[in-house]
């Protein structure tokens, strides 16, 4: 399909990240996601990455079919900093044209053996305690029952509910809050309704995985996220439909406010950037998060809030 035969809607990302350290780093390696996913719906216009220090990058298709890339920095330094800037182009396609569809999908579903095998990464919950898997499982299954098993009524009904039902809250979870613990809480940020979401729909037998990417809010508060440049929703695979999307952060369908970088398992496969430093002896990190979301057509800007508000932003680990 010609994206350019359609309405399109033009965004343009910039996404700068700035490592600064008080000791010297002796080495380094990093991974990123920055580049726009490409796809009949999304088109990548441009896309520049600048390093410094400067440094050979490695642009690959990850497993789950993501542009990553990579790099290793061999000398000391000090700061590290990382740009990407993105021009997009996005489909405005009608999320609930699979309304029109013949076919709706009931409880229980029932997929093929090959299915379930190509499915498989996305239908296991995280593991947490029986008790609390079991909490879970009961919370999921109440929405079915009050939808009267009907797959899609159902799945609206969850996005919504964690909507109006849990409060956007940043800075009150960390990477390691579990979907059980948002469950409890009733409180955290995109990242934490999305594992929420994702782990309830797996639980139902629904295949499940993580987006990364950004919002374009234009700052004006009609979203919950009001000033989340980052952000993380969920797509579920619906029979006969496919992977289809659901904003539960925001209580909607992506449509052209949604710019994805990123699919994978959880938010680690798909975290923007991430890496191993080595040789750090003495000294803190200062972590600088800069992105600017604009509307090309109408040239507003949606910026990212400080780090602390966007935990899904940033994986790192330290060996010493």
């Amino acid at each position: 399909m010609d994206i350019s035969a359609k309405e399109a809607r033009r965004i343009k990302v910039r996404h700068k990240t700035i490592y600064t350290y008080q000791g010297q780093v002796q080495a380094s390696k990093h991974s990123l996601h920055l580049r726009p996913i490409d796809d009949w719906r999304q088109r990548v216009v441009s896309y520049e990455l600048k390093i410094n220090p400067s440094v050979p990058v490695i642009e690959f298709e990850d497993v789950f079919g993501n542009w990553a890339q990579r790099f290793e920095l061999k000398n000391p330094y000090q700061q590290l900093e990382i740009e990407a800037t993105s021009t997009v182009d996005l489909l405005d396609v009608d999320p609930f044209d699979f309304a029109n569809h013949a076919i709706h999908p009931q409880f229980p579903l029932v997929w093929m053996p090959w299915e379930r095998t190509m499915l498989a990464p996305y239908l296991a919950p995280r593991e947490l305690p029986d008790t609390q898997i079991q909490e879970l499982f009961d919370y999921a299954m109440s929405f079915v029952s009050r939808n009267n098993g009907d797959l899609m009524e159902t799945l609206f009904d969850i996005n919504l509910t964690l909507f109006h039902e849990y409060r956007y809250s940043p800075g009150s979870t960390t990477l390691f809050t579990t979907p059980y613990d948002v469950f409890v809480s009733k409180q955290g940020v995109c990242q934490d309704f999305s594992n929420l979401f994702i782990n309830l729909a797996r639980l139902l037998g629904i295949p499940a995985r993580y987006v990364c990417g950004y919002i374009h809010t234009g700052n004006s508060g009609t979203a919950r996220a009001g000033s989340d440049a980052t952000h993380a929703w969920v797509q579920l695979y619906i029979p006969h439909i496919g992977w289809k999307g659901f904003d539960p952060t925001n209580g909607v369908l992506p449509t052209t406010n949604h710019i994805r970088t990123g699919y994978g398992r959880h938010f680690r496969d798909v975290a923007p950037t991430s890496g191993t430093i080595l040789g750090l002896n003495h000294g803190n990190e200062t972590l600088t998060i800069d992105i600017e979301v604009t509307d090309l057509n109408t040239q507003i800007t949606s910026s990212a809030p400080p780090p602390n508000q966007s935990p899904e932003a940033l994986t790192v680990t330290t060996k010493t």
